[in-house]
């Protein structure tokens, strides 16, 4: 007979192979599946001859409808499926929230055009300037663009912006006019100004709604008809560019590339031109719309590469790089590239806590492998202790960058206000540029080893109704600008031209004229050149000491309003001490602003009541000496918590 626990144990022991067996058909049938539908993909792709590639971006203004367009275009290619509104493209939660774009999305697309599949690549751009770096290297996959305007807002300054970028890559554009639907909606006037501000054929252009879907069928038709096939040869030996890469913690970098000669598929050992460094191809394939493996990629697509071993530093994938086929190095001429941009607005970052500094340096790190326009390097203060001066490409480039911090990594941080770098040219012709206003030369230095003080300009152009004409003129001349152009470009529509120093137009000007304006103004602006100036440091002294962190460079003209400002603002958050606590701000030798904090005193005289007024006046003398005596050995203690108030906006 057969003991009970050891039934038992056969009988379960049974139940679990037969589970095994049921869990592994039902793997191998889904994988069949998507083995399959893989197939299909790849078969019908492999099917399309290079004269039916179209490769296209769409740019626009900030919110004139780019990531919603993008959508309905998706969808009416079977790519998504239909129905929300999901803008599938914008996958940083700061985008969601904010609803614009911050990093160049692709996509891939199939499209059945009379009778024949087409495949489509496209390209959903940043339409604010501070990512202009994004727009102008997703021209380089392009051969086409949907210069997309809003009918109730017409042409703005970054629409004017976006076109010249393109018209000067050579792309081929194609108008067309969104939200129609809207009832303040005005279709004439915005075909009129595309006529008149780019030359555009007004019978070209696609009125569509992106939110409704209205007409949105048209757009596609019209790409193929105006954009050109891109050129290539896919039996040529291979040459790929290097258009945008991230960070994946499993596979390392990520690479998103133009092939414009040959093929490359996984197993091609290729070089890069930049690094000389060697790879063997892990893995290739589009995005459509997630990663989608394929076999290979060939002249004309746009798809996605990871190498086996993966690239693990980032800096090593160079954006305007050319790769080819190991062997091949004498056979390809590498293309021009890009040009890296400059870091413009630096800030000082500092963790509340500092025993945060490692769980922030690494969120730090982990945000700067996907968005390399971010410059980084080490910086302390008395008064915040260890951090971080970071540079970005603008003001809204580092809100969006303090935005994900918060956001993705739950970091508390406090930021000083962004300021703009300077140049310093000394007597012996040396050039230095300081991008730390707390390494910025006093006045002491000024009057010895200097000859010249530059500060950076920048060509600015708004678009704006003509009744606040006489406002924005006003708010440019106070900001030092200077008129460069001042023309009508419709009845009601006025662009203007100034060139404004940089340092005001980082400290929220672009908030001021939205206010002026009632919000119908817009901004763009590109560098100009450096400029000698009447600039100074300005510093906050706390009993004749500086606070590092708090430091600024400003025109000489700004000086005593700033100084006046601060000390006020400071004296606010700084608690009584047992001594007088002086808060003064210094423009290089000279104090321009100055408060008293009056010290905590204890009464003398309470255990006097008839006396002589002599006594009275003896005690308190005896008092003032022990006052000074505490002042000249005491050290006055100022919070964090005191900065962090003063710096938060």
């Amino acid at each position: 007979m057969v003991p009970v626990d050891l039934k038992t144990s056969s009988i379960l022991a049974i139940i679990s192979l037969i589970q095994l067996r049921a869990r592994t058909i039902t793997t191998t049938r889904w994988q069949g599946a998507a083995h399959q539908l893989l197939s299909d993909l790849e078969r019908r792709i492999s099917e399309i001859p290079l004269e039916r590639f179209r490769n296209f971006c769409i740019v626009a203004h900030v919110d004139h409808g780019k990531s919603t367009l993008s959508d309905r275009l998706l969808e009416l290619t079977g790519t998504i499926a239909p129905g929300g509104n999901k803008q599938i493209l914008d996958k940083l939660d700061v985008e969601r929230e904010r609803g614009i774009t911050v990093k160049a999305q692709t996509c891939s697309m199939i499209y059945k055009h009379r009778g024949e599949d087409y495949l489509l690549h496209l390209v959903d751009t940043p339409g604010h300037v501070d990512f202009r770096a994004e727009v102008s290297r997703s021209y380089a996959s392009c051969g086409g663009a949907l210069l997309l305007v809003d009918a109730s807002q017409g042409v703005q300054a970054q629409t004017v912006a976006n076109f010249y970028l393109a018209f000067a890559q050579g792309l081929r554009l194609v108008p067309i006019i969104n939200k129609i639907d809207l009832p303040s909606a005005d279709s004439p006037r915005a075909l009129e100004q595309m006529k008149e501000t780019f030359e555009l054929d007004p019978s070209k252009a696609v009125l569509v709604s992106a939110k409704t879907g209205l007409n949105v069928e048209a757009i596609l038709p019209a790409v193929i008809d105006q954009v050109p096939a891109p050129v290539g040869n896919h039996l040529k030996p291979l040459k790929l560019l290097l258009v945008d890469s991230w960070y994946s913690n499993y596979k390392g970098v990520i690479l998103l590339v133009r092939v414009f000669d040959g093929q490359v598929k996984a197993g091609d050992h290729i070089t890069s031109f930049a690094t000389g460094l060697r790879y063997v191809v892990g893995e290739v394939g589009i995005m459509y719309p997630d990663q989608t493996q394929q076999r290979l990629l060939r002249a004309g697509q746009v798809g996605y590469i990871y190498f086996n071993p993966g690239m693990k530093r980032s800096q090593e994938a160079k954006v305007g790089d050319t790769y080819t086929t190991v062997g091949a190095e004498k056979l390809v001429e590498p293309l021009a590239g890009f040009e890296e941009p400059k870091a413009m607005v630096f800030v000082a970052a500092f963790p509340v806590d500092q025993s945060d500094y490692a769980h922030l340096e690494d969120s730090i790190n982990q945000i700067i492998l996907n968005d390399r326009s971010v410059t980084l390097q080490k910086e302390s203060s008395e008064a915040l202790g260890a951090g971080w001066r970071l540079g970005f490409l603008g003001s809204l480039h580092c809100s969006v960058f303090e935005d994900r911090l918060r956001q993705e990594h739950g970091a508390s941080i406090i930021i000083t206000p962004p300021t703009v770098p300077f140049k310093v040219i000394w007597k012996d012709s040396k050039e230095e540029t300081i991008t730390n206003p707390a390494e910025f030369p006093d006045g002491g230095t000024a009057h010895t080893g200097i000859v010249e003080l530059q500060e950076p300009y920048v060509l600015a152009t708004i678009a704006l109704p003509q009744e606040y004409l006489g406002k924005v003129i006003e708010l440019c001349e106070g900001n030092r600008g200077e008129q460069k152009e001042l023309h009508f470009f419709t009845a009601t529509q006025v662009l203007l031209k100034y060139d404004l120093p940089m340092a005001h137009l980082v400290d929220d000007f672009f908030g001021k004229l939205k206010s002026l304006t009632k919000g119908y103004a817009s901004l763009d602006y590109e560098e100009s050149a450096w400029r000698k100036s009447n600039i100074i440091k300005l510093q906050l002294l706390v009993n004749k000491e500086p606070v590092d962190a708090v430091a600024r460079v400003v025109h000489y003209s700004q000086a005593e309003r700033v100084g006046r400002q601060w000390v006020t603002k400071f004296k606010q958050h700084v608690d009584r001490q047992m001594f007088e606590v002086v808060i003064q701000a210094a423009a290089g030798r000279r104090i321009v602003a100055r408060e008293t904090i009056k010290p905590f005193r204890k009464d003398v005289l309470s255990k006097l009541h008839a006396s002589d007024i002599s006594r009275r006046r003896k005690l308190l003398e005896k008092q003032k000496e022990g006052r000074k005596k505490l002042r000249a050995v005491g050290n006055i203690s100022v919070g964090q918590e005191a900065f962090q108030a003063f710096l938060a906006k």
